[in-house]
């Protein structure tokens, strides 16, 4: 309890800024995307969601900053939930709703009831978080359905791997977190990474993951979990492997962007994976690959085709 305690003092502190700083703002649209809109109010909520779930502090000299960074997540979010509400017949897993809501709260080292708290003591809604997981996976059962013909998957790639990973006790896990960056033309590549990596330096690559990453993870500061390296292919792999923690790995080029990652912790494990598991994870590491390529692309092309429009003077 005193833990809690103190926790909930230190967000109190660290959030009370915010609504100070803006207090005398009237809330009004500040932006429409297609048949929606954007309040001030929404972005003050999603700026609290931030600080909240990376764990950061506000500052007036941020203010900018973490407006534009709220401004780009709920552009995403409301073109996506545009998309959804079309498709009545989707659903999620509630394990997988209920999982997320606890890695949430355990990323930034606390449980879900104290994470509760801590948006209660701050007027934050709890619905918002939630509404927004929903959301998230919603999106994730549309790309689904729509590209789950196109899942072509390399067996010889597959079988190769087993290969090499078959008859293994001991593995690597890796504590990770991404940045993707949106692909770029050939001759721009060598700019764009000079660039990233000096905003990286300056920042932080928790600041740049939230500000500049494409994926799914910007939200949290880019933070993937612990991965098994039997989750991890192998062009990615060998780049992880070589960086220590606490590194920034070299960067990744592909088809779907260029990829950054923080090698946060590694540790061994030892577990017997039959064969069939072990085939199992690679399939799924595989196909998850595919959708998330599948949903950048997706969603690119919906927001192209959206009329948004900021009503901010």
């Amino acid at each position: 309890m005193i833990k809690i305690k103190i926790i909930l003092i230190i967000f109190l502190i660290s959030i009370s800024g915010l609504d100070k700083s803006l207090a005398k703002i009237k809330d009004g649209i500040l932006i429409s995307v297609g048949n929606k809109v954007i309040t001030k109010s929404d972005i003050v909520n999603e700026i609290k969601i931030i600080l909240i779930l990376n764990n950061k502090s506000y500052s007036d000299d941020k203010r900018n900053e973490l407006q534009q960074m709220a401004v780009k997540s709920t552009i995403e979010r409301t073109v996506k939930e545009i998309e959804v509400s079309k498709n009545e017949y989707l659903t999620y897993d509630k394990k997988d709703f209920n999982r997320e809501l606890n890695r949430l709260a355990n990323r930034i080292d606390m449980d879900l009831d104290t994470l509760k708290n801590i948006c209660k003591s701050n007027n934050l809604d709890f619905e918002i978080i939630k509404d927004q997981i929903r959301t998230e996976l919603l999106w994730n059962s549309l790309i689904f359905n729509i590209y789950k013909n196109r899942l072509s998957i390399n067996a010889e790639e597959i079988e190769e791997q087993l290969k090499t990973k078959q008859n293994r006790k001991e593995f690597n896990k890796y504590l990770l977190s991404e940045i993707v960056i949106q692909p770029v033309e050939t001759d721009s590549i060598a700019e764009r990474i000079n660039e990233i990596t000096s905003k990286i330096k300056i920042e932080g690559f928790e600041n740049v993951a939230l500000s500049e990453s494409i994926s799914q993870t910007s939200m949290s500061g880019g933070d993937l979990g612990w991965l098994n390296d039997t989750e991890i292919a192998d062009k990615i792999l060998t780049k992880i492997v070589s960086t220590p923690i606490g590194g920034i790995s070299e960067p990744i080029i592909l088809n779907e962007g260029i990829l950054f990652f923080k090698i946060r912790d590694k540790k061994k494990i030892v577990k017997e994976i039959s064969l069939e598991e072990l085939k199992n994870q690679l399939v799924a590491t595989e196909k998850t690959k595919i959708l998330n390529m599948f949903s950048m692309s997706h969603y690119s092309n919906l927001k192209r085709a959206i009329l948004i429009k900021n009503f901010d003077e």
